[in-house]
């Protein structure tokens, strides 16, 4: 394997060698499209997390396990005559030059906003080519076709309501929105009264995704916004624990734990 090719081509070969029946990896060649999905989607949160570290030395090789994936797909598709990696190349290439008339075509777009409706605007003429190609159209196509079914459930929500809003089918601002908000609440209230857990679940479904739409209305991920909030609370774990530790009990009590855990929050703000 020659060590002077690029980056790409050298990681091309080697996951070639890897795939080689008899002399490559017992592990890779047993793998599919599915065993190795899940890899995928594992690669993209470790790429996310090393940029809300601010982990740039770790972000260089988490990009680089993402990138292997690609590598790992596309190698499949090769020997199955289906597409290349460069096939794959081209193909996102060709995307974003058809996204983007404002950079190399005639067409212009002189705010993010408006870039962004050229963007939905071209992909929605693409889905419907493509659909006309394929013998795909659909009798009565939507504006919640496509939304994959993989992505965590916050972020989807997000995306629905996004699309629900190309019709206007949207609160103007934010306020509406808290008092369904307080409505939700209150019908997880009563479900739990029912002892329904069915019904539970249905509600507080119903309830994320209200708060999944403040969040929208706010612009911000709610994705990352829990992500942030999972962290705070284990800093704020340890410390309880420390403090537990320090006493040499075992039995404290849900009063005396709430104080160890005010005095993290305490200890937090004046390190801010």
């Amino acid at each position: 394997m020659s060590e002077t090719r690029d980056g790409i081509g050298r990681i091309i070969d080697v996951m070639k060698a890897l795939r080689t029946p008899e002399t490559g990896c017992p592990w890779d060649l047993q793998q599919d499209f599915t065993s190795i999905a899940r890899y995928t989607i594992e690669e993209a949160y470790e790429v996310v997390d090393a940029i809300e570290r601010g982990d740039m030395e770790d972000l260089k090789d988490e990009l680089g396990d993402l990138l292997l994936q690609v590598v790992f797909h596309a190698r499949m598709a090769e020997e199955e005559e289906i597409f290349a990696f460069n096939d794959v190349a081209n193909a996102i290439a060709d995307k974003m030059i058809r996204r983007h008339p404002h950079v190399f075509a005639e067409s212009s777009a002189d705010n993010p906003e408006a870039v962004r409706q050229n963007w939905e605007e071209i992909k929605a003429a693409e889905k419907a080519a493509k659909a006309e190609k394929t013998g795909q159209k659909q009798d009565n196509p939507s504006l919640m076709d496509d939304i994959p079914l993989a992505l965590p459930g916050l972020t989807r929500g997000v995306k629905i309501q996004n699309r629900a809003a190309r019709l206007k089918f949207d609160w103007p601002d934010v306020e509406p929105v808290f008092d369904k908000l307080h409505e939700e609440i209150e019908e997880v209230r009563e479900a739990i009264k029912s002892g329904d857990a069915d019904a539970i679940e249905d509600e507080i479904g119903d309830l994320l995704f209200v708060a999944a739409n403040i969040a929208r209305h706010m612009k911000i991920d709610p994705e990352k916004a829990i992500r942030r909030t999972n962290e705070k609370f284990i800093t704020r774990f340890r410390y309880l624990e420390a403090q537990v530790s320090e006493t040499g009990k075992t039995d404290l009590s849900l009063e005396e734990l709430d104080r160890f855990w005010n005095a993290a929050k305490a200890a937090e703000r004046k390190s801010d």
